[in-house]
């Protein structure tokens, strides 16, 4: 028995490096591009408005493909080809930006790259949930978003060394496929795959029942013949969590236009990668703390404080007037994520049965997705029409009014 726990959690910790690493180096590569393609839609001729259009349908692309992706983790045994196939597409796709001439070619490649994403991070996250206890689940989220990253930390930061050697953007996606090609390579050698069984730990869902109802519905017998355990459903809790971060979202539009407000107010576009550094930077060093300390008390009291957070950052792009404002703000920010990403994973897979989680992530990833198609559509036209400062309030005010919502949602039993 002891040795059959000592590989049970050496698998573990293979799963959780390897699928760091594979977060490491596609995130690498992904932000190496991010962080300079405003200013390479600009010289396409693409202002804020076009690019509030990409971002929105990648992401909505990406919210159908998680929901997908969430349907087939709940069925299929084996889920390593699905999340591998998702690496491969995306890192093959990245570097076709180097040769586009038109805006509507940064859509159709940004379309493939986020329908990639969403096709495997569904499918990854159940696996992560799979491979660690309840007790450990937000450090583990968190350890693989710190990964993450600290791959977006690599990545602007060599865009910024390729920009400062003289060569152009386009050398930026060309380079790009140096560590795409890695993130491919550790996905396929390093990841295993979990089993799809339910965990001997009761799930919250079921805690809430009573014992007499609970072994009535799961276990009681009558003669020789078994009655089946009903049918897993989706909880009262799950919806809520679901309605406050899907508003939420509607309020969190591209971080595209935080670089935009960076350049509006004097930040010049070759600095757009530190941009990326700074607020990288601070995620990397809080997210891991975050989904540990996340596991030791109430997550949703902790996703609230990072919502507080992005209301102080988007409040201070609003009102700033200088670079020094914006570099602070930027740096801040960093924490929202931490606070959150990695958290409201966690919370999602406390509010539901195992036999689940892949859906309930899915309907998670996907109605986030969605909001965010219609907040960066509807920030690009704000911005047009009221100007700069205006959408930036109004996330402010509905991060802050998503926080009190999370603080009052139903406890979860872990």
């Amino acid at each position: 028995m002891g040795d059959l726990h000592a590989e049970n959690e050496q698998g573990t910790r293979r799963n959780l490096y390897a699928f760091g690493l594979t977060s490491f180096f596609n995130d690498t590569a992904s932000e190496m591009a991010y962080w300079v393609l405003p200013a390479f839609l600009a010289s396409l001729g693409a202002g804020p408005a076009k690019l509030g259009v990409i971002e929105g349908i990648a992401e909505s692309v990406a919210s159908l493909a998680k929901l997908f992706s969430g349907y087939l983790a709940d069925r299929w045994t084996r889920r390593k080809p699905l999340v591998v196939a998702g690496y491969i597409v995306a890192n093959a796709v990245k570097p076709l930006l180097a040769v586009v001439t038109w805006w509507g070619q940064v859509l159709a490649i940004r379309f493939v790259d986020r329908f990639a994403k969403g096709a495997r991070g569904t499918a990854r996250d159940v696996m992560v949930a799979e491979s660690v206890s309840r007790e450990r689940m937000g450090s583990a989220y968190g350890l693989i978003q710190a990964m993450d990253s600290a791959g977006a930390i690599a990545g602007p930061l060599l865009a910024l060394w390729i920009l400062e050697r003289g060569h152009g953007v386009r050398a930026v996606f060309w380079m790009a496929a140096i560590p795409g090609t890695l993130c491919v390579v550790v996905a396929l050698l390093g990841i295993r795959e979990t089993k799809n069984a339910v965990s001997s730990t009761e799930s919250p869902l079921r805690a809430e029942l009573g014992d007499e109802h609970r072994n009535l519905v799961s276990t009681s017998r009558f003669g020789d013949a078994s009655i089946p355990s009903a049918p897993a459903r989706l909880s009262r809790t799950f919806y809520y969590i679901l309605f406050t971060v899907g508003l939420f979202s509607l309020g969190n539009s591209s971080d595209m236009f935080l670089v935009l407000r960076a350049e509006n107010v004097g930040i010049p576009v070759s600095l757009a990668p530190l941009l990326g550094l700074v607020f990288n930077l601070t995620y990397t060093l809080s997210a891991w703390p975050a989904g540990r300390i996340s596991d030791r008390m109430s997550r949703r009291t902790v996703a609230a404080l990072g919502y507080v957070v992005f209301a102080v950052v988007y409040f201070s792009f609003a009102k700033a007037r200088s670079s020094t404002v914006i570099w602070a703000a930027m740096s801040f920010y960093g924490l929202f994520y931490a606070l959150t990403t990695p958290v409201l994973k966690a919370l999602v897979v406390d509010t539901v049965t195992t036999e689940v989680r892949g859906r309930a992530l899915g309907i998670y990833f996907s109605v986030t997705s969605v909001a965010a198609l219609l907040a960066s559509v509807i920030a690009g036209e704000v911005w047009k029409v009221f100007g700069a400062q205006v959408p930036f309030y109004v996330s402010s005010g509905m991060a802050l009014a998503s926080a009190m919502l999370l603080l009052l949602a139903p406890k979860t039993t872990r």
